[in-house]
């Protein structure tokens, strides 16, 4: 019973992480660029894992006693991450050498752990999925909610710190100019789509 329920919070970690959003894109790209991918890694995934732990403890009800708290989180996250997507599309226009990932610059480890932080923190959507939904899927396992927790930081880790490590597979791909250019659009799509989804209420 115990491992089911593990395995549980496994899956359902997995289920919400998986689909790409700004932490995602970010972890890739620094995994691409091999700039600070432990500390990038280790900050998603601790991130996640205080909020799943505030999740399944009953921290979700404060947005209920605090109704103000949604709508100020959604207006920061959308106004960060239109300037963040703004900024991608900007590198995306330049292209050049300096996107090559042997050749880039490499960005100074405060401010690229401070855009990560931000990335997570700044985003309702992060706590929309593990505060809100798997606190919500916790409470059926009364007295277990922390063996359901375990499972979902596992989740976490195994995939923030596999995608992190596992891009560098990617790296002949990115070898070419373009393909940077094109990842950083892409990235810049994201982020603005999450932006108007938290201006819109989607």
């Amino acid at each position: 019973m115990t491992f089911s329920i593990f395995f549980t919070g496994v899956g359902a970690g997995l289920g919400l992480i998986v689909a790409i959003g700004a932490q995602n894109a970010f972890v890739l790209r620094q995994g691409l660029l091999k700039q600070h991918v432990l500390a990038v890694c280790l900050a998603c995934a601790l991130s996640d894992a205080v909020l799943i732990a505030l999740g399944v403890s009953g921290f979700r009800l404060v947005s209920a006693a605090l109704p103000w708290l949604d709508p100020a989180m959604r207006a920061g996250g959308a106004l960060f991450l239109a300037w963040y997507g703004a900024r991608s599309f900007l590198s995306a226009w330049r292209g050049g050498g300096a996107l090559l990932a042997e050749g880039g610059t490499q960005r100074p480890f405060w401010p690229t752990l401070l855009t990560c932080l931000a990335l997570t923190w700044l985003n309702p959507h992060v706590y929309l999925d593990t505060v809100v939904l798997l606190g919500a899927i916790s409470t059926r396992y009364d007295g277990a909610e922390h063996i359901f927790g375990l499972g979902a930081v596992t989740a976490s880790f195994t995939f923030f710190f596999s995608l992190g490590y596992g891009a560098r597979l990617l790296r002949p791909l990115f070898a070419r100019p373009n393909a940077w250019r094109i990842l950083d659009a892409a990235i810049g799509l994201v982020m603005w789509m999450i932006a108007l989804s938290l201006v819109t209420g989607g």
